[in-house]
């Protein structure tokens, strides 16, 4: 009976997520328009969508299950999680509108448009696409398997994990490849809606059920959960000072690159809806408070959990102490914490390969061809990972130990790129291969962090030295001089002023 109200109330929702990601281009030709329609929702979301739409991709499965997961395998070192989003946004608040700026007036639709426009190289944004598809395609995985895990447990076990997996899938894919960023940021409204309602709820009950208020949780914290609360945290000594610092800062510059987060950007109406965006959006990092202290809650009602049962740390005081209904409902929060991003990751792979890597064959040009190659690549990257989280699933989870280190090696091509014009495309290109080739080989060899320090940022730094290096000692700079448009404008133009006037 339990597993029957519980899977009824998340069948309901997440035909209401279809449906709203269908409404959400009703009246706009069924998502006609082009790839800058379906990619960006045609440069027009206004402050709340954004708003709604870049909460979405920062609260993520990850929030429910890793979150809570850390919270209570470790403690204190997942607040790096809330210390890099919060000084992310504040970065965005600088970087977000000069990439609007860029992209609107040179009619740029993607972190790989603006690499190609910047060094006057087609080919350039093709294979910043498929790097940046390396890096992002463990992304929708890990949400695939996350939604799987929690429709498996609000189920009560009566679904099983690969019939999750493909509800996650089938889901996501039915309203992203039809309605597009547009039909996120809509989907976003109910997902916001329903994980404060949830958590609001859950912060207060949890304590209130198990503990009899917040003195006593809180007191038996302090006494009987002290390594919890001080870094490294507990049981696990690489994650110390250094290692939270350098993490939320390299976390929080490479955010405002990120594909997916750029996309949040090139939506918007206007530079200063941005703005306002990134002044609060720090707001809804309250939230992520609250898995995190929900976990060190069940070490005291769920004590034992291993390995990634730890994760399901939330959902075991939930489905103990909440009726079916309830337990529906806090498992479809959870789920579209999930469908959201992995809806965003897929648009934007989409968008990389249609306008970056498909475009390059002459009769896929043009906006309408450029958007039907982009919804075959995401149903084609949305499948090629959930054949992987059936067959290899760790092959995508071994990647993603790279994935923030990895694109944290574009930004001295995007960011610096586009500020400064003496850098050249063999610098910046000579700067990335040895980041990503040192990210690699330190991860990879068991060697991060670096005597406490994140390994991304020991890349990062190499990085940048290699590419002022190669700078300043003149080498492509030939090549550089060489590359003007015919009316005499330099490729590496400022393009970080905003329109003089409205878009035309």
């Amino acid at each position: 009976m339990n597993a029957t109200v519980a899977t009824s109330v998340f069948g309901a929702f997440m035909v209401l997520t279809v449906v709203l990601g269908l409404l959400a281009v009703r009246g706009r030709g069924g998502g006609g328009g082009g790839i800058t329609e379906w990619s960006v929702g045609g440069r027009s979301l206004g402050a709340v969508f954004i708003w709604v739409l870049m909460a979405g991709e920062s609260y993520t499965s990850f929030s429910y299950l890793g979150g809570a997961g850390w919270g209570y395998d470790f403690g204190a070192p997942v607040l790096y999680v809330v210390a890099y989003m919060s000084c992310g946004y504040a970065v965005g608040y600088v970087v977000g509108p000069m990439l609007w700026s860029y992209a609107r007036r040179h009619g740029l639709v993607g972190i790989t448009d603006m690499i190609a426009h910047r060094y006057g190289k087609p080919w350039l944004g093709a294979l910043t696409a498929v790097l940046a598809t390396v890096f992002l395609l463990p992304y929708i995985q890990l949400q695939i398997t996350g939604m799987g895990v929690v429709v498996s447990t609000i189920s009560y076990g009566t679904i099983s994990l690969n019939w999750a997996y493909f509800i996650g899938f089938a889901v996501t894919t039915a309203f992203v490849v039809v309605s597009g960023l547009r039909g996120s940021a809509w989907v976003s409204v109910l997902k916001d809606l329903l994980v404060i309602g949830t958590l609001a709820f859950l912060v207060v009950y949890v304590p209130l059920h198990y503990f009899h208020g917040y003195g006593d949780f809180l007191h038996r914290v302090v006494h009987e959960r002290s390594a919890w609360l001080t870094l490294p945290g507990h049981g696990h000594s690489s994650m110390g000072t250094a290692w939270f610092i350098t993490t939320s800062l390299m976390n929080a510059v490479t955010v405002v690159i990120f594909p997916t987060t750029v996309a949040g950007y090139l939506g918007a109406r206007s530079a200063d809806t941005l703005r306002r965006n990134a002044v609060f959006l720090p707001a809804y990092n309250v939230l992520l408070f609250v898995p995190m202290l929900l976990g060190l809650a069940a070490t005291f009602v769920v004590p034992g959990l291993a390995g990634a049962d730890s994760n399901l740390a939330l959902f075991k005081l939930v489905v103990d102490a909440l009726p079916a209904w309830a337990v529906g409902v806090v498992g479809v929060a959870a789920a579209l914490s999930s469908v959201v991003p992995m809806a965003v990751f897929m648009l934007v792979i989409g968008t990389m390969w249609g306008r970056s890597v498909l475009s390059l064959v002459p009769r896929l040009r043009g906006e309408a061809r450029q958007k039907t190659a982009a919804q075959a690549v995401v149903v084609i990257a949305g499948a090629l990972a959930l054949v992987l989280t059936y067959a290899a699933p760790n092959t995508l989870v071994r990647l993603s130990l790279i994935s923030y280190e990895g694109m944290a090696q574009l930004l001295p091509m995007v960011l610096l790129g586009l500020v400064w014009r003496r850098l050249t495309l063999v610098a910046g290109l000579g700067g990335l291969a040895v980041g990503v080739a040192l990210v690699c080989v330190l991860v990879f060899g068991g060697h991060d962090p670096v005597a406490g320090v994140n390994a991304g940022i020991v890349g990062l730094v190499a990085n940048l030295l290699v590419a002022l290096a190669l700078t300043y000692a003149g080498i492509g700079r030939a090549a550089a001089r060489a590359d003007t448009r015919p009316d005499g404008e330099v490729l590496a133009d400022d393009g970080l002023r905003e329109p003089a006037g409205p878009a035309r």
